[in-house]
This record gives C-alpha cells, sequence and structure tokens, in this order.
C-alpha cells in the first residue's frame, strides 16, 4: 500500500483549500441554472416541467458519468480528469450565455452534468492520498463545507447579476467562475499527486479485473446509503419551504427561512463532524445516531403539532445532525475502498458510489412532487424520516458486509 501524503499541517491546508475551491466550483454550477429558471421561463416560454428537465439532465448525466470517471481517474490520474471537469463547465456557460432556443439550453445543462461528474472520483482520490490520514477527518469535512459555499454562492450572484444586467451575463459570470478555477488548478497543479496511468495489478481485484469492486457488499451498501440519505435532502431541497407552509401556516418568507436555517445548519454540523470522525473509529455507529436523531425529528416535523416557533431551529437542528454524520460517511466509504483495492481503487469506488448522490437529486423531485400534487404535505416529512432511516440502515450493513468480507478471507 502506498504512503505517499504529506506530513505537514501547511501541505495539507494546501491540498484542501485546492480540492476545496474545485468542490464549491462544481456545488455552484448546481444552482446555475435553477437560479436562472425565472430569465429563461420568461424568455422562452419555458413551463415548470420543461425547466425542471434541465436540472434532471444535469444529475443525470452526472451521474452517470460520475460512476464513469473514477474508472478514468485510477487509470490517467486526478489532475488532467480536473483540469476537463472545470472546463466543461466554462464551455457549458458559453452555451447557455448564447442560447437562443430550448436545446442550447438543454446542451449546457449536459455539458455541465458531465463537468459535474468528474468532482467526488478526483476530490476524494487526491484527499485520500495526498492528505495525511490523521486530518483526513478534517479534509473531509472542509470539503463538505467547500460545496455548500458553493450552493450559497450560486444564487446570490446568479440573481443578482441577471437583475442589473441580465441572464446572459449571469451565464458569462458563471463562465469565468469556472475559468478562474482552472486556472488555479493549472497553475498550481504541482499541489495534486498525478502518478499518470494508474498500475493494473493495484487497480484491479485479485482476479484482475477493473469491476471486481462491484461484487463487494460493503459498497453496494455506500451507494444505497448515499442514494437513501439524498432523497431525504432532495425532498427538503426542493419542497421544504411549501411543506412547512401548509403543515404550520407560516408565512411563506418564515418557511423559506427555516429551509435556510437547515442548509446553515448542516454546514456547521459538517465543520463539527470533521472534529467527531478524527477522533473515533466507530464511523457506522456515528452514521446510525445522528440520523436516527434527525429521522426523528423529522417524524416530529410531520406531525404538525409542534409549536410554529419551533420550526426553524427544529429544522436546524436536523440540518446539523445529517451535516455532522459527512465526514464519518466519507471515511466510511475510504475503508470500503481501501480494505480490499487500496488506494488505487478510489477513483472508481468513489465515482460509482457518489453517483448515489445524483440518482436521488434526480428523483427525489419525481417522487416527492407527487405527493405535494396531491396536497400530502406531512407525508412528505414522514418520506424524509423514511429514507434518513433507510440510510442508517444500509451504514450498519456497510461495516456487517466489511466483516463478511474478513471472514471469507479477502486480502
Amino acid at each position: 500500500m502506498e504512503a505517499a501524503a504529506p506530513t505537514t499541517r501547511s501541505d495539507d491546508l494546501r491540498v484542501m483549500s485546492l480540492i476545496g475551491l474545485a468542490h464549491a466550483t462544481s456545488h455552484f454550477f448546481h444552482l446555475v441554472l435553477p437560479s436562472l429558471f425565472p430569465w429563461l421561463m420568461a424568455d422562452f416560454g419555458l413551463s415548470f416541467t420543461r425547466a425542471g428537465s434541465l436540472t434532471t439532465a444535469f444529475f443525470v448525466v452526472s451521474g452517470i458519468g460520475q460512476a464513469l470517471a473514477g474508472f478514468v481517474v485510477d487509470r490517467l490520474g486526478a489532475r488532467r480528469v480536473l483540469w476537463t471537469g472545470l472546463a466543461l463547465f466554462a464551455l457549458a456557460a458559453i452555451v447557455l450565455g448564447l442560447a437562443r432556443g430550448y436545446p442550447p439550453l438543454l446542451a449546457a445543462a449536459l455539458l455541465a452534468g458531465a463537468g459535474n461528474a468528474v468532482f467526488h472520483p478526483v476530490d476524494f482520490t487526491v484527499l485520500n492520498s495526498r492528505v495525511s490520514q490523521r486530518r483526513l477527518g478534517h479534509a473531509f469535512s472542509a470539503h463538505g463545507l467547500s460545496g455548500n459555499l458553493g450552493w450559497a454562492a450560486a444564487p446570490v450572484l446568479m440573481t443578482g447579476i441577471a437583475a442589473a444586467a441580465g441572464w446572459r451575463a449571469a451565464a458569462f459570470s458563471a463562465g469565468a467562475v469556472a475559468a478562474l478555477a482552472l486556472a488555479a488548478v493549472v497553475l498550481l497543479r504541482g499541489i495534486i499527486a498525478d502518478d499518470g496511468p494508474q498500475g493494473r495489478e493495484s487497480a484491479t481485484g485479485p482476479d484482475g479485473s477493473p469491476v471486481a469492486f462491484l461484487r463487494v457488499g460493503a459498497v453496494w451498501m455506500c451507494f444505497l446509503f448515499f442514494l437513501a440519505s439524498t432523497m431525504g435532502f432532495g425532498a427538503l431541497q426542493n419542497f421544504a419551504p411549501s411543506v412547512l407552509k401548509s403543515v404550520y401556516g407560516l408565512p411563506l418568507a418564515s418557511a423559506a427561512s427555516a429551509l435556510t436555517a437547515y442548509l446553515l445548519g448542516g454546514a456547521a454540523g459538517i465543520a463539527a463532524g470533521g472534529f467527531l470522525a478524527a477522533r473515533t473509529q466507530a464511523h457506522e455507529r456515528i452514521v446510525a445516531v445522528l440520523l436516527v436523531v434527525a429521522a426523528l425529528m423529522a417524524l416530529a416535523l410531520a406531525t404538525g403539532a409542534l409549536p410554529p416557533a419551533s420550526v426553524l431551529p427544529f429544522m436546524a437542528l436536523v440540518g446539523f445532525c445529517t451535516g455532522t454524520a459527512n465526514p464519518s460517511r466519507d471515511l466510511l466509504v475510504r475503508r470500503a475502498a481501501m480494505e480490499r483495492f487500496g488506494q488505487r481503487s478510489f477513483g472508481r469506488v468513489y465515482g460509482f458510489v457518489y453517483s448515489g448522490l445524483d440518482v436521488g437529486l434526480s428523483t427525489a423531485p419525481i417522487l416527492f412532487g407527487r405527493l405535494m400534487d396531491r396536497s400530502l404535505f406531512s407525508a412528505v416529512l414522514c418520506g424524509v424520516a423514511l429514507f434518513q432511516g433507510l440510510a442508517v440502515v444500509a451504514a450498519l450493513q456497510v461495516g456487517h458486509a466489511r466483516a463478511a468480507t474478513a471472514a471469507d478471507g479477502a486480502p
């Protein structure tokens, strides 16, 4: 097993900062198109369904591409793949800014989704191989927090520029963001280790198959964990204001503030979760306990019996619990990859596992949208709790699957 990670704090911080910038750019592009929907719908006469289909296209391509990108990272190295992803973002923004009809809008969504596909395989390959193991919990925490910052920046920047100078100017500004990030990772490329083509022996399973990891139960449980947990997140991200307005009679502004509190609580939880993950190896239990608490709080919200004034702090606590679980979650995936395939399988394992996020984000609006159309608002919160519970089961099964693999005598 390789052990080439730098050991100094300053080296680790440089790696975390550069990868954090790339990850923030990725999350920024998640919300470029949705932030511009009011202008795009007006200019092109789009329905909500056609506009929403652009986001679905983004995440479908990202999910498929992410599973495939991991193989490319393991084969070619992380650096060039990262450059390609950022370049695709810049190209997508240019296509968006020049769009004169729906097909170019769809093309921009597809290009951006392809660009987004590379980031989790690249990011976690670099972090796992270049950051000292004792600071990996903090590295994963910083990675998650940078993504949240990208989410927070996109609506503010995109809507602000669109309101002042038009949506095309906003689209080109998004391209400038991607170009600046690309320039940074090219100029600072020495920070990212890139060993070139990876050796077949260390990047494959004992039988030489590049897809041997798909026969490992722990990898599938990690995928199911990401899928289930993201379904709950997707439901709240898309529908929380409307749900809370209907269940508790909150003004729309207050209901939207509760969603903001959820997202801010998640960011605070990610920061705290790095310290927690660094101090224990019981990552399955940490994830399980935190998500059980989040599920119970979602069920309490679903009853509609809480005082309306308590909704905002409840949402913040749900976000805090789910965010705190994230660094332990990422370390859980690392163990599933390392114990059988070593460092040179990070790309394909993380790529496949994290494609569960894209599946969840593309599926949640469809599933929970049907409940919303039927005015089953409390059922949406019950669904959030259900999927958090399924995520708990998957996390615990990761430990069982790893134990079974060890009992079978796998290396």
